[in-house]
């Protein structure tokens, strides 16, 4: 894992790390960038959603998406912390399993690192869920030209989500946090998968008349 912390990268020095020969930063911290991303699209958004300027506090539903604007907001900050941790946690846990096999600290340790490996894209998947849920009503009812943005950050948090429950179940295998991160994942999927298509106008034929 590099030095600094992932959220200081560049975009280049990220993708370098990712693809560098490394256990980290791995699967969960590329998850918790992509909820991140999925948060701050959402984010996005929504702000296009409110009156020019954000001057028109009487206008129905101006308040309700200033509050999308922020939980978006914050959604997105909780998300990129947690890229941070995932890298983290994980090195924790393959250092416990470098620990001497004789070691009797050795067993409780590896099983506390990798309950703390579990615990973060378990936190992923649920902060993924909720980006989905904030992001859906902003597909067909924000502005039409932020829809294509709305419809990437539902499909990138079902994406992220999806991952994430993936990562724990690898983790922990069949265990109560591998079904809730999954429910999770689920419900993001759904709300991905219930999102109207985008209507594209039907080519004109070069010899209609």
């Amino acid at each position: 894992m590099p030095e600094a912390s992932i959220l200081d990268l560049s975009v280049r020095e990220l993708l370098g790390a990712v693809a560098a020969r490394t256990s980290a930063p791995g699967g969960g911290a590329v998850a918790a960038v992509a909820t991140a991303l999925a948060a701050a699209l959402t984010g996005m958004a929504a702000r296009f959603a409110l009156p020019d300027g954000d001057v028109g506090a009487g206008e129905p539903g101006a308040d309700g998406r200033r509050s999308v604007v922020g939980e978006a907001d914050g959604l997105r900050e909780r998300a990129a912390v947690l890229a941070d941790a995932d890298a983290t946690a994980y090195a924790a846990f393959l250092a416990a399993l470098r620990l001497p096999r004789d070691d009797p600290g050795r067993a409780c340790a590896v099983e506390s690192a990798r309950d703390g490996a579990a615990a973060v894209p378990g936190e992923i998947a649920a902060l993924a869920a909720a980006v989905s849920d904030l992001a859906v009503p902003l597909v067909d009812g924000g502005n039409p030209n932020l829809r294509g943005d709305a419809v990437a950050a539902v499909l990138l948090a079902g994406a992220a989500a999806r991952t994430a429950a993936e990562l724990v179940a690898v983790n922990v295998g069949a265990d109560p946090r591998t079904d809730r991160a999954r429910a999770y994942a689920a419900a993001a999927q759904d709300r991905a998968d219930r999102i109207s298509p985008t209507t594209v106008p039907a080519p004109v034929a070069e010899n209609a008349e």
